[in-house]
């Protein structure tokens, strides 16, 4: 199963959807399953069980180190020195598939292969994690996302860049060669006696990189704009406001209404005349490496970083959903996966009604934790609940909701 563009004469699914999920000495997991049929999945319990753990067992069926960033030795269950392993069915557009990625240590604790995991579709052992961008788009709002607007450059550009590879599943690779050629650049650089025409050559790969991430990061925004620009009308009676959104970089500026060849060639050259004070700097200056995302509350016309908690709050689930729906329409209707951490938690009842009322219509799987049941109540009727507890997932039923 793929997902691409269009193609609206095939029979879709609306969704993306995970039927089992299997977790083997993951975090506090020694061995779990669950097996959701519904849309909207609610996992209680205090502090602590594991619930955040389950969805990012389900964050790392995409590239990349799933939404807490862990390294992966730090995931294996304390007392376990072999590894983990995630494990999915995925029932998608075109029918299912099965994933699974795994990290096997070494009998003394050492890693087998350094920080690489192992991936496999179908069974069949995949080159690189990137394969699971082909199958998965999963969005996410976690509790450290809550001050992404006033947070540092590197938050938003990492939030950037995962927006973009929900649209173009090749962008992470592009993002990891760039973090690459950019180390050897400098490095490079930083000798007394360096190759000159091999920190040219290095140089003019990083320039091909940098115009590719860049544009990639143009289109992605560009598609989110124009969902939010064709849909703000109805949007300003939402509760979550609409977000107007520009990426604040050198190369993806002049990326809008330059050719492609051209900013590549002239930051070929920036690289050539900079390099003597990137070597005093001790890295490199400029490039998309540096850009920004920048982010307004459209319908107050404010600055995202100069909004109230509450506001970016409720802003930050809005650009979610908001890119969700422009997923949505892009890939022949099949919504993304969304991964909801402690995202009811403190918006007040009239909003917790409204996000579950947007989650309905998106027609995404979402998986949402909580410490109380009461949180999802106004979506219990279309919720399954589970209760999590000390690496155990035990479902509610509609009996146990109401005592």
């Amino acid at each position: 199963m793929q997902l691409r563009p269009g193609e609206p004469d095939l029979p879709l699914k609306s969704s993306l959807t995970i039927a089992s999920l299997t977790l083997s000495s993951f975090r506090n997991y020694d061995s779990a399953r669950i097996e959701p049929s519904g849309g909207l999945i609610a996992l209680c319990g205090h502090n602590g069980a594991g619930k955040t753990n389950l969805l990012e067992a389900i964050s790392l069926l995409t590239p990349g180190r799933g939404l807490r960033g862990a390294a992966f030795d730090d995931l294996v269950r304390t007392g376990q020195d072999r590894g983990w392993a995630v494990a999915a069915l995925l029932d998608g557009p075109v029918g299912e598939v099965r994933l699974g990625t795994s990290w096997q240590g070494g009998g003394d604790g050492e890693p087998v292969s350094g920080n690489s995991r192992e991936v496999r579709v179908d069974g069949q052992v995949q080159r690189s994690a990137g394969a699971l961008a082909e199958h998965v788009r999963a969005l996410w709002v976690t509790p450290a996302m809550d001050r992404l607007f006033a947070g540092p450059a590197s938050d938003r550009r990492r939030f950037l860049d995962r927006l973009t590879a929900t649209f173009d599943p090749s962008h992470g690779t592009r993002v990891n060669a760039l973090d690459r050629l950019l180390r050897e650049r400098n490095r490079l650089n930083s000798e007394e006696h360096f190759e000159a025409r091999w920190l040219g050559s290095v140089e003019a790969q990083l320039a091909q990189t940098a115009v590719a991430v860049a544009a990639a990061r143009n289109d992605a925004i560009a598609a989110v704009r124009s969902f939010i620009t064709n849909t703000r009308a109805r949007d300003s009676e939402r509760l979550f406001p609409w977000a107007e959104v520009i990426v604040d970089g050198e190369l993806e500026q002049q990326l809008i209404d330059r050719p492609a060849v051209q900013i590549e060639d002239e930051y070929r050259t920036l690289l050539l005349d900079s390099r003597g004070l990137d070597r005093a700097a001790g890295r490199t200056l400029r490039g998309p490496h540096r850009a920004d995302l920048l982010v307004s509350h459209g319908p107050r016309q404010m600055e995202a970083r100069l909004c109230s908690t509450g506001e970016q709050k409720a802003l930050l689930i809005g650009l979610v959903l908001a890119q969700a729906r422009a997923v949505r329409e892009t890939f022949g209707g099949v919504a993304p996966l969304l991964l909801l951490d402690e995202v009811a938690a403190h918006l007040d009842g009239v909003r917790r009604a409204a996000l579950m009322d947007e989650l309905l219509e998106l027609g995404s799987q979402a998986w949402m934790t909580g410490t109380d049941r009461q949180l999802f109540e106004a979506a219990s009727s279309c919720t399954e609940i589970y209760e999590v507890a000390d690496g155990q997932i035990t479902p509610v039923g509609p009996e146990q909701e109401t005592a």
